[in-house]
């Protein structure tokens, strides 16, 4: 008898140690850096038949696809800064790398804690200051390494967090793939649990960014497949404006990082280093499918290690009581328009995965059209804990999406976009742009978020008719049909911007954007004449700029 009660205790504290409280969900959030939806079979499109993210994929089948997520500003540290803010890049002062969200501002861990949970982040961070509102944290320096990375651990000391020297006390060497580091202090953690909590738990895994360097077991791994092009690789077609192409295409092989050797300062054949193809012989077929072998490769790692955390969930029972969420920072580009990176407000870039299981209130296999931004993430989550949004929060939850399946007729009709970093490390040129179920309308304003920075380069509008062209080749801002669609947009994004509070008078870019807002025949001339200036100053300050990062 003693012995049964004893079982039973044993069997209690186990589950109870992993957060298996009825009254709340445990909530597992995945994030990966730079996956696109491209690549997750679920979401369909040319490498869905490579069956990259099995795993993934899995997860949508048992719950919820949403089809048109999208980010605010497609870099690494504002899309951070906003899903842990809930709050626009402006608001929460992170508009480009390197940016702090401090303790006090690291609103969702400060709520779910409050909440109930006990809270935790693992993996790739990228915020200047620790996550010190979280109960645990083990967080990579920076970009962090993918071979050996090192970690800063909670409650350890740490002098230069940004530093991450091995010798630094409160730094961990891991030895291995940093995706498989990730994925073993994930489970360390679940496992180690000694709270009766439910557990709100980030899992960011660093794969498969730049430079997409790939644990050794994948080398096989699509080794004698074809990988299948995007069909603008080799043709931009209409995409684009001078802003983005100069007068007459003179800038192209400036702006924006290229698959092949388009971009002469920015390209990708550096990725064919350790094969036998030289530079100078290299194609652009080459170098799209090294370059797509090793991003799927680093794909396929993460999907591997999700799969363990995954069967470690069903092995002690909360499986079904876990919020499982799969999302990436933002998209990214795998050779459309001849792109590669993210920043541009294009489909690839501004565009993110989110899947989400969660069977005792998400249908299995549903799908949803929902315009949702990664400001409303946050107040999602807390809404499933139980909690408000807090009013320092510009989001709002989509739980009642989720559960329904159904659009509110209160519910946003169009995502906002401000990328700030005017030419920075992708030589991508600063715009705003909005996003309706229709169209989207962008404004290259082409200026830096202060004066003298950077060269200026060509302002202008483009708009994309997404249901009659939904890969962006068909630039029609020009087309006289659309008139009433460019001043029924130009409207609506100059209220976002007011209630987003991203128009400031007194920032200089703001000024740039309010000068070419109506884009008369003069502003157009004056944008013929920005371009022939800039096709002579933008290898300088552009190489200038390389050269010092180095």
């Amino acid at each position: 008898m003693m012995f049964r009660i004893l079982i039973v205790t044993i069997l209690f504290s186990t589950i109870s140690i992993i957060g298996q409280n009825l009254d709340k969900p445990n909530i597992l959030f995945i994030m990966s850096d730079d996956h696109t939806s491209t690549a997750i079979g679920a979401y369909g499109g040319r490498l869905a038949s490579l069956n990259p993210t099995p795993t993934i994929d899995q997860i949508a089948k048992e719950g919820m696809l949403l089809e048109n997520t999208f980010c605010n500003n497609a870099i690494c540290s504002p899309s951070r800064a906003t899903i842990l803010t809930g709050q626009y890049s402006i608001v929460n002062g992170v508009t480009s790398l390197g940016g702090k969200v401090p303790k006090e501002q690291q609103y969702l861990a400060i709520e779910m804690k409050k909440a109930g949970y006990e809270t935790a982040v693992i993996g790739k961070w990228h915020l200047g200051i620790l996550p010190l509102a979280f109960d645990y944290y083990k967080v990579l320096h920076s970009q962090g390494a993918y071979f050996n990375p090192i970690f800063t651990e909670k409650g350890m000391l740490v002098k230069d967090f940004k530093a991450g020297k091995k010798t630094e006390k409160g730094t961990i060497q891991m030895e291995g793939h940093s995706s498989d580091c990730i994925g073993d202090s994930g489970l360390n953690w679940l496992k180690e649990r000694k709270s009766n909590q439910p557990f709100f738990l980030k899992l960011h895994f660093k794969a498969p960014h730049g430079p997409q360097d790939y644990a050794p077991r994948y080398e096989n791994y699509l080794a004698d497949v074809d990988i299948p092009e995007p069909e603008n690789l080799r043709d931009r077609k209409n995409n684009g404006s001078i802003a983005t192409r100069g007068y007459k295409d003179e800038l192209t092989k400036y702006i924006g990082s290229s698959v092949s050797n388009r971009n002469v300062l920015r390209n990708n054949i550096s990725i064919l280093r350790g094969t036998n193809i030289s530079k100078e012989e290299a194609t652009t077929s080459q170098i799209y499918q090294r370059f797509l072998k090793k991003y799927l490769r680093c794909v396929k790692g993460v999907d591997d290690n999700i799969a363990r955390v995954i069967d470690y969930l069903k092995e002690t029972g909360a499986y079904d009581n876990t919020i499982i969420i799969y999302t990436a920072d933002q998209g990214y580009y795998l050779g459309e328009h001849d792109f590669m990176d993210k920043r541009w407000a294009y489909e690839e870039g501004m565009r993110m995965p989110f899947i989400i299981r969660y069977p005792k209130t998400i249908k299995k296999g549903s799908r949803s059209k929902a315009i949702v931004e990664n400001v409303d993430f946050a107040p999602t989550l807390l809404d499933f804990a139980g909690v408000a949004t807090p009013s320092q929060m510009q989001g709002k939850s989509f739980r009642p999406i989720l559960e329904s399946g159904e659009t509110p007729n209160d519910w946003k009709t169009s995502a906002y976009y401000h990328y700030y970093l005017h030419l920075a490390h992708h030589h991508n040129p600063a715009h705003i742009g909005i996003r309706t179920d229709d169209y989207k309308l962008l404004l290259f304003y082409g200026a830096p978020e202060k004066e003298g920075k950077m060269p200026h380069t060509p302002a202008a509008w483009e708009l994309y008719d997404l249901k009659k062209d939904p890969t962006e080749d068909n630039n029609v801002y020009n087309n006289p049909k659309y008139k009433k669609v460019v001043m029924k947009l130009k409207s609506e994004l100059k209220q976002l911007r007011a209630n987003y509070k991203d128009n400031n008078d007194a920032l200089y870019y703001n000024k740039i954007i309010e000068e070419y807002w109506d884009y008369s025949p003069e502003d157009y001339q004056k944008a013929i004449a920005i371009s022939a200036k800039a096709v002579t100053s933008l290898p300088k300050a552009l190489d200038k700029k390389s050269k010092k990062k180095k």
